[in-house]
């Protein structure tokens, strides 16, 4: 069977040319157009040395090109590198170096940047530049060729060699904990763990390579991505939504108002976002606006936690909806799913009904039981990567055997639950030990975001004389209230352990998240060692705490 990325695709195009593939902003391409522009690409970047298993970077936000250079290097039996557009020119040398890039596509405004880089990058061979309004004048990356000049020149017929399920797909990581690591999967295996070729609710696999087009085909959905194409959450919406014959509908940037306006105006029936950092801002426009979301009917949180209130704000808004939690990773694909209804229990983390290929396992590496109360970390079976690239070492901890099944083991700390579902708690290289105690970010994340007055939060340890780490706090206050933390701390208090709750708080006027609206732990890091905290709070001999003035 043709199980690669371009395959599923071009299912798409050959069942419903002239329907709505992509909109991006004011632009919009049905599906042979999408697929006319991706083969001029393709046609170009074969002329350009780009062979089976080239590697092709991309440096872009989400745009029409972006999705064209993704699907034309996949056409080519080539491998696609997604490069964040926020990366400075220190991270971009990095990327481009470690992933070996032979290519590179790159938006007007970064021209500086690569410009600056590409003497480091012997293997870079070629450089395309998308116009974006930037000034021309000022590229110093003359060489450069004009994105359209290049289709303009090409086929666009599809005419390239037969492709194999085995050929490469890489994704690298969004950098939270440390530098992007390139995993990298066969097409067949990240199609089966990501891309619907398994059915998200049923764990059964899609039964041939045209089920997803066929069924598309004849029920037709709009679709809304909110996060950029740079991360492997955005990549695996569209691509379903492309696999199965549906419109995507791609946001340049996120902005609230402006995705509610698309909603309405699209009529889009399926939303994907990730987490509080998209959910917050998204219900708060909602809210303050005077929009139609009658169209919209399901609602899914991936790739970060998603915190009990904020669900249930959405709830409230859109009773008639299904709101969905889905938990995975790069590493492992998607492990499990929840639907969420107004008489969930409140839960440490998301509770989903995990993959059937989906255990818990502890230190030892044992399938824990069900209903034993131990934390232990997810692993996934199935269809796995096969590592991280150029990084021998990293792949051997990975993965794991048990009971003499290989499975992967990404980090993700877990509760396998009475019922068999499974609570995920968040990354163990996240995990505060404090005093002996584990704290897990993403609990007290939830706890201290669900507080009227807090509008964001990320939750770091930091080191203290007694305990080894104590649990900090850095914390955006919503527009016109006052800092009050002892009423914070009675709040948190009410909720969690004394151990778990903050005893250093940094304000900041705006939280430094990734691009994909995943925390940023090391930034946050960073900033607690550089400046002082706003408050500092002393354990007493009994159980409260006091605040002390960090500058005496």
């Amino acid at each position: 069977m043709a199980l690669t990325v371009a395959d599923l695709v071009e299912h798409s195009v050959d069942v419903v040319p002239d329907r709505i593939a992509v909109i991006c902003g004011d632009r919009r391409a049905t599906y042979a157009e999408l697929e006319a522009r991706a083969n001029r690409l393709a046609h170009h970047l074969a002329k350009h040395g780009v062979r089976a298993g080239s590697h092709v970077a991309v440096f872009a936000t989400n745009s029409m090109e972006t999705v064209e250079t993704m699907l034309a290097v996949t056409k080519l039996r080539a491998v696609s590198i997604n490069v964040n557009h926020r990366f400075t020119e220190n991270e971009l040398r990095y990327l481009l170096s470690n992933s070996d890039s032979v290519a590179l596509v790159h938006q007007r405004a970064a021209s500086a940047n690569v410009a600056a880089v590409l003497p480091d990058l012997p293997l870079l061979r070629h450089v395309i530049v998308v116009e974006d309004g930037s000034d021309p004048s000022a590229d110093p990356a003359s060489q450069a060729v004009e994105y359209e000049a290049a289709l303009a020149a090409e086929s666009p017929e599809r005419d390239f060699e037969p492709r194999d399920p085995s050929d490469l797909y890489l994704l690298y990581t969004g950098g939270t904990t440390g530098h992007p690591k390139g995993v990298m999967w066969r097409h067949e295996d990240v199609w089966r763990a990501l891309g619907g070729g398994v059915d998200f609710y049923t764990g059964e696999l899609v039964a041939d390579e045209f089920q997803q087009s066929r069924n598309g085909a004849q029920m037709p959905m709009v679709r809304l991505c909110s996060a950029p194409l740079a991360h492997g959450q955005a990549q695996w919406a569209m691509y379903g939504a492309l696999f199965s014959a549906n419109t995507v509908v791609l946001m340049p940037h996120f902005d609230a108002h402006d995705i509610w306006r698309v909603v309405e105006q699209e009529k889009v029936n399926v939303m994907t976002i990730v987490g509080d950092a998209m959910a917050r801002p998204l219900i708060e426009a909602y809210h303050a606006g005077s929009y139609d979301a009658s169209s919209l009917f399901f609602i899914s949180s991936t790739a970060a936690l998603f915190s009990t209130s904020v669900k249930q704000q959405y709830l409230d808004a859109f009773p008639d909806a299904m709101l969905s939690d889905s938990i995975g990773s790069s590493e492992s694909g998607f492990s499990g799913m929840g639907i969420i209804t107004k008489d969930e229990v409140e839960p440490r983390g998301p509770r989903v009904t995990p993959h059937r290929d989906a255990i818990v396992i502890d230190a030892a590496g044992r399938k824990l039981p069900p209903g034993t109360g131990e934390v232990g970390r997810i692993a996934r079976g199935g269809n796995l990567p096969l590592g991280y690239y150029k990084d021998e070492e990293r792949t051997k901890a990975l993965f794991i055997e048990v009971d003499g099944r290989r499975y992967v083991v990404p980090g993700d700390n877990a509760l396998i639950e009475a019922d068999g579902t499974i609570t995920l708690l968040g990354r163990g290289n996240t995990c505060v030990n404090t005093g002996g105690e584990k704290v897990f970010p993403e609990e007290v994340e939830g706890v201290l975001k669900s507080h009227p007055g807090v509008f964001d939060a990320l939750v770091i340890g930091v080191p203290d004389e007694l305990l080894g780490s104590r649990v900090a706090a850095l914390v955006q206050w919503r527009d016109g209230h006052e800092p009050d933390i002892p009423a914070l701390e009675r709040h948190c208090r009410e909720v969690l352990a004394g151990y778990k709750v903050p005893r250093s708080y940094w304000f900041v006027d705006q939280m430094t998240r990734l691009p994909t609206g995943k925390a940023d732990y090391p930034s946050a890091k960073r900033y607690a060692e550089e400046h002082q905290p706003d408050v500092q709070l002393t354990v007493t001999a009994g159980r409260g705490s006091q605040l002390s003035d960090p500058g005496k």
